[in-house]
């Protein structure tokens, strides 16, 4: 026996998964047949035995080196055999024990042992060790719900500072090879030491999972307090004769209701929604989204709209103020307005403006709603992809709001506006849906005065609205959506128009916007056709704006630093302002030489001049096309040679030429891509230009399709073509016969100054470009 009570050589119990420590009581189970035999030869002697933890699970408790070598020294106090043949009994921690030798192993293991004793030191970093431990263990004993509160004053009454570390240990979450860190520490105060770091952080998880409790209790009782604070409120202000919040928002909707004069199915949706708004809670997510559709269904302007003002003298006053020209566009909507004056209930047009930009398109949709004293809206579909943008989302979804059109109505606040749609041309389509078609609905007078916003889902009529669309180019509208509009082509401006636009509404414009006056700044006529001819090539009058912009902020620099008199911007001085000219007359530099030929092309932007250059070089029949030219310009360009080569003797050219020369056909400006039909002819008089060695007039301009016959077929684009003409000082154009009858649409000042050739043969188109003409060339008559 030691000193201690305890015998030297102990029987060992292996035990998975749990530290016995002195002093505490731990109940165990012996499963196997020698732990069974362990215990019956420990009760029948001195009920002493020797607890040691096991290193792993599933080990072989025969194995010394699967169990560590310091345990407890343990008496065993009760025991229970179970039917199936183990048994539980209940222990008792005495002293720590350390293995010194493994005595014997069958039919359990024996070993002789070294009891520790515990050398206590009362000191004062001990005592601040012990009161620390105290507090930690106090508070987790406060946070968990498994500790009963008797510990809190048990740990208070404990007598060494070793037994205080030991029993808090045995009541703390720890893993094994933590409380067997705990159990081999010997020194009470380094026992203590390793201890609290443990208690800390027990302290953080009991203290976060208090948290999340209470969180999530209080979520749930949070709509208990409300249900019962809401019915109290209702109580105090039954006593007070007050009303609840939530009935007068209710009673306002119902006013908004009334007053909203909603249409017969728009009313009924509007009731029903408020019957179920009453009886939905505050606080469920429904609850606002019925709100705000029934803020949306009466904050329309169902029954609002303008009084049109059909003073036709006065609508005509106010389009002549705004714009220039454009007597096309002015009348249309005068002979709106008469029919309207005539007919109240006529249905709104649409009209689209087709033309390049800056010439005065979507300025025009203001100027109209001026002229019929009515509100203003422009929507841009540039760039529109999604359908939803049109007709709105269903109110399923998260965020839902109704589309465009009804959100702009509903901003207006009128049900009869002027509505642009500006960029017509430029709709895109994805998987989101095609917003062109549902366009479809909203541009057709005959059935948009239902129109269906998914998110209202009530019809809404749209028939009052004056819907104007604009587009830079026709084709890539959609067929039935170019169906249900009146087409109306704004063309660009000639010098002479441009200069009238500038002085009457750009010059006063920027002169406004940028703090100057008339006294400080002057234009002269000259100055302005430079900028116009030097500075700017565009159909329209942005640019030029841009550059008459430039010219004022220079000068409004000047006054800013003093200068008080008077500044005028005249031709000798407008390089000071806006620097070197940035175009030249490619038509003044030309001389008429040989193998160019000058034709006249349509693009997006308007008109333009185009220069088609031919040369020849030693070869054999080839022929080299440059200058970016789509496939139907390549076709052309082939048929124009086959023409020249079927007919060689017609223009005096030596058949056998083709088989000793190739030929390159060069359209400049090769960035830009190019093409269509209309240049045939234009290639057809550079090749023969080329080939008969004779120079073209440089002030022919001329266009259209040629066939393998010579035949001359019509072309479009001839407005915009003729402007070009005229803005790059050509004398005379070459038109096919068919095309006679477009100059009807183009006006007499722009016609003025140029004499036009009808023809339907291209030797015609050759005969009368080329200046030199071959005696085998046969003349033709205008």
């Amino acid at each position: 026996m030691t000193e201690q009570g305890i015998p030297e050589v102990l029987p060992i119990l292996p035990v998975e998964d749990t530290v016995v420590f002195p002093y505490l009581i731990a109940p165990l189970v012996a499963s196997d047949k020698r732990a069974v035999k362990l215990v019956d030869q420990a009760l029948s002697e001195d009920k002493i035995i020797g607890t040691f933890a096991m290193k792993g699970t599933n080990l072989d408790s025969r194995d010394p080196k699967n169990f560590f070598n310091v345990g407890t020294a343990c008496i065993i106090h009760r025991m229970l055999r179970i039917p199936d043949g183990s048994i539980k009994i209940l222990v008792q921690g005495l002293k720590r024990a350390k293995i010194k030798k493994i005595v014997r192993i069958d039919p359990f293991i024996k070993a002789k042992v070294d009891i520790i004793e515990e050398k206590a030191k009362k000191d004062v970093e001990t005592e601040a060790l012990v009161r620390n431990v105290i507090g930690l263990f106090q508070k987790i004993v406060d946070l968990a719900p498994y500790l009963p509160d008797d510990f809190k004053l048990l740990v208070i009454n404990m007598d060494t500072p070793g037994q205080l570390a030991d029993f808090c240990a045995s009541n703390l979450n720890l893993n094994l090879q933590e409380r067997q860190m705990l159990l081999e520490t010997e020194d009470p105060k380094e026992r203590l030491t390793k201890l609290i770091p443990l208690l800390t952080k027990e302290v953080n998880i009991l203290e976060v999972g208090e948290k999340i409790r209470a969180e999530v209790s209080t979520e749930v009782s949070k709509m208990q307090r409300e249900h019962f604070l809401r019915e109290q409120l209702k109580a105090i202000q039954k006593e007070l004769g007050e009303k609840d919040e939530r009935l007068v928002e209710i009673e306002e909707l119902q006013k908004k209701i009334e007053a909203a004069k909603l249409p017969k199915e728009a009313h009924e949706v509007a009731s029903k929604e408020l019957d179920r708004l009453r009886s939905i809670p505050v606080a469920a997510p429904e609850y606002n989204v019925v709100r705000t559709y029934l803020d949306w269904l009466t904050s329309l302007p169902w029954a609002i709209e303008t009084e049109d003002n059909l003073d036709i003298e006065r609508a005509r006053d106010i389009l002549e103020e705004d714009h220039y020209d454009l007597d096309d566009v002015k009348e249309r909507i005068l002979e709106y307005l008469a029919v309207r004056k005539l007919k109240k209930d006529t249905k709104g047009p649409i009209l689209c403006f087709v033309g390049p930009p800056g010439v005065g398109k979507t300025s025009l949709g203001k100027s109209i709603a001026r002229a019929l004293g009515r509100k203003f809206i422009r929507f841009s579909l540039g760039g529109v992809r999604d359908e939803a943008e049109i007709r709105g989302h269903r109110r399923t979804y998260v965020g839902a709001l109704p589309g465009r059109i009804i959100q702009s109505i509903k901003r207006v606040g009128s049900k009869n506006p002027v509505f642009m749609l500006d960029e017509v041309d430029k709709i895109g389509v994805d998987f989101r849906g095609d917003p062109a078609a549902a366009l479809l609905e909203v541009l057709d007078p005959e059935q948009n005065n239902s129109f269906m916003d998914h998110y209202l889902d009530v019809p809404f009529d749209l028939s009052k609205v004056m819907f104007i669309t604009t587009a830079n180019v026709i084709d890539p509208i959609p067929p039935a959506l170019k169906d249900r509009m009146e087409m109306i082509k704004l063309p660009g401006y000639i010098l002479e128009e441009k200069m009238e636009i500038a002085k009457r509404y750009l010059i006063p414009r920027q002169i406004n916007e940028n703090g100057l006056t008339d006294k400080l700044i002057e234009f002269t006529d000259d100055a302005i056709k430079r900028i116009i001819q030097d500075y700017t090539r565009e159909a329209g009058v942005r640019e030029l704006e841009r550059e008459i912009a430039t010219c004022c902020r220079k000068v409004a620099k000047e006054v800013a630093n003093g200068k008080k008199e008077i500044t005028k911007i005249h031709e000798d001085n407008l390089a000071e302002f806006l620097g070197p000219p940035k175009f030249f007359s490619e038509v003044a530099e030309r001389k008429g030489e040989i193998g160019i030929a000058t034709g006249v092309v349509w693009t997006p932007v308007g008109g333009d001049i185009i220069f088609i250059e031919a040369t020849k070089m030693k070869g054999r029949r080839g022929l080299t096309l440059t200058g970016q030219l789509g496939n139907v310009m390549q076709e052309s360009a082939k048929a124009a040679l086959s023409y020249v080569r079927s007919d060689a003797k017609k223009f005096g050219i030596d058949g056998g030429f083709f088989d000793k020369y190739d030929i390159h056909i060069h359209v400049p400006e090769g960035a830009i891509p190019k093409d269509g039909p209309s240049a045939g002819i234009t290639m057809a008089t550079a090749l023969v230009s080329l080939i008969a060695e004779k120079p073209v007039n440089p002030e022919i301009a001329m266009t259209g399709e040629i066939t393998l016959r010579g035949k001359v077929l019509p072309v479009g684009g001839i407005k915009e073509k003729v402007l070009a003409a005229k803005r790059a000082g050509i004398k005379k154009v070459i038109l096919p016969e068919w095309n006679r009858k477009d100059l009807q649409e183009i006006p007499d000042n722009i016609l003025e100054g140029l004499e036009f050739v009808f023809v339907k043969q291209a030797d015609e188109a050759i005969n009368t470009a080329i200046e030199d003409k071959s005696p085998h060339i046969s003349k033709c008559k205008d």
